[in-house]
């Protein structure tokens, strides 16, 4: 089929390249301030303009048709031409600080952020990926433009912008042993989280004890893995090999966990940056 040569809409093309990173109409309408029928009419029109059906919408998933995958990288370098144009890459450099909780980061994280260089190479994105309240100081000393954490009981500021399950993980085969504690890894003991978990343990009368203690989610998770202890995490940071065990072992359920954002970003283009990431780890998380 025959188009004709009018050029394509920019915008149109960014939400298409945003839906195929983030596999979701609503969460490419989040990063890009919009609504989700706003994205749906934008790519209906790119489909209409190049003749071609580029995505495959199913109740569950969105998916790239095979014209969608060849128009992928073409999009993307149409973007990227477009932005040096602007002179946006050798002038107008925006450097964007983010700090984000160990507990939300999760694998998928370094996907992430290759997605933000691809939305616009002229932002910077600065990463620091520590503990909750770790990242808030830092935030609150100015050294971070936005922060995304877990919120705790000590403040209620910053935006909700998930809930997300919380879950006992042990090693498959991991089996309590009789008349013993509890064995528990657990973060530092300015953990939220860890503060959490023995709280319901001890409201439950159920004994524990910590046999590792510290050095962040992946520490945590290799000892859970190796068989050591039973832990508390996000399910989005489940150790890859580790299953739930609460409902097997009795132990108490555990709330949901408030993910926050907290931002002082002025700058519309690290803005919609921003925006971009909350939105992809929404979708990561899901």
């Amino acid at each position: 089929m025959e188009t004709s040569q009018r050029p394509l809409d920019l915008d149109a093309v960014q939400a298409f390249v945003l839906v195929a990173d983030l596999h979701s109409f609503t969460r490419a309408a989040e990063a890009l301030s919009t609504t989700q029928s706003a994205i749906s009419l934008k790519l209906k029109r790119l489909e209409e303009r190049l003749g071609r059906r580029l995505l495959e919408r199913t109740p569950r998933q969105v998916r790239l048709s095979a014209d969608g995958v060849n128009f992928l990288d073409a999009a993307r370098s149409l973007l990227a031409a477009h932005e040096r144009a602007l002179g946006r890459l050798q002038s107008s450099t925006v450097r964007l600080a983010l700090g984000v909780s160990d507990h939300i980061a999760g694998d998928g994280f370094p996907a992430i952020l290759a997605q933000l260089h691809a939305f616009d190479p002229g932002v910077v994105v600065e990463v620091r990926i520590a503990a909750s309240r770790d990242i808030l100081t830092m935030y609150d000393r100015g050294e971070l433009d936005a922060a995304i954490v877990r919120r705790d009981g000590e403040r209620n500021d910053g935006e909700l912008i998930q809930q997300e399950r919380m879950a006992w993980f042990a090693a498959p085969q991991w089996q309590p042993r009789a008349g013993e504690p509890l064995r528990l890894a657990t973060f530092s003991q300015q953990c939220g989280i860890r503060e959490l978990a023995i709280r319901r343990l001890d409201d439950a009368g159920i004994a524990w004890v910590e046999v590792f203690i510290g050095g962040g989610v992946h520490a945590v998770a290799a000892a859970v893995t190796a068989g050591l202890a039973v832990t508390a995490l996000l399910v989005r940071v489940k150790p890859t090999g580790a299953v739930e065990v609460g409902k097997r072992l009795q132990l108490p359920a555990l709330p949901l966990a408030q993910v926050v954002l907290h931002s002082r970003v002025r700058d519309p283009r690290a803005q919609a940056v921003l925006r971009t990431v909350v939105a992809a780890m929404k979708n990561d998380g899901d």
